[in-house]
């Protein structure tokens, strides 16, 4: 009787083919760890990011603010005779208390790590209150640019300049405000609604 013939005998064990190696667990494991890292890194490039454009805009808002509001100089030379002037101050105003606002929202969920509003909610405000204040501020300096050139075509002086430059740092806070809003945008479409 040969061995083949006895069913007791002992068969050798057989591993399938498509066994995987101990290293390709090993990659995989390396490959999903690498990507959350670099999620991770993302998220944190963008947060950084997005709080530095508040800064920026916040600190353009306060000089354009400042500017206009110390821009008097004489009975005509005044900025609340006019009006475009008056609406590019109040924009200047209230785009300093928003971005002010944002500022320090972000500042206080890097100190502390928790959220004053969900995520989701944070994510919405930021968007639409970024492209609401970045179009404000461009229709203030929109509106006060004009009256400038015919003030200027008469005669270019202190009053005229203080206006440019107020104009300037409203449409710098503006860029600043629009760029903050395409990483909101971004930030906004990648929230997970279930």
């Amino acid at each position: 009787m040969t061995t083949s013939d006895d069913p007791t005998a002992k068969k050798p064990v057989e591993f399938p083919a498509t066994a995987p190696p101990a290293d390709a667990e090993n990659q995989k494991t390396t490959v999903g760890v690498s990507s959350i890292l670099q999620r991770w890194k993302r998220e944190d490039f963008l947060k950084r990011g997005s709080l530095a454009l508040r800064g920026l805009a916040l600190l353009f808002s306060l000089l354009s603010f400042i500017i206009m509001a110390s821009n008097k100089h004489g009975d005509w030379k005044n900025f609340d005779k006019y009006e475009e002037y008056r609406y590019c101050l109040a924009i200047a105003i209230l785009s300093t208390f928003y971005t002010g606002g944002q500022a320090l929202r972000q500042v206080h969920e890097f100190s502390t790590g928790k959220h004053l509003f969900s995520q989701r909610t944070s994510a919405m405000l930021e968007f639409f209150g970024d492209q609401i204040v970045a179009y404000l501020l461009m229709s203030a300096a929109s509106a006060a640019v004009p009256l400038t050139n015919r003030m200027r075509e008469g005669s270019d002086n202190i009053f005229t300049d203080s206006s440019a430059s107020a104009i300037g740092m409203a449409f710098l806070a503006f860029i600043t405000l629009a760029l903050s809003a395409m990483i909101s945008g971004f930030k906004l479409s990648n929230q997970r609604y279930i």
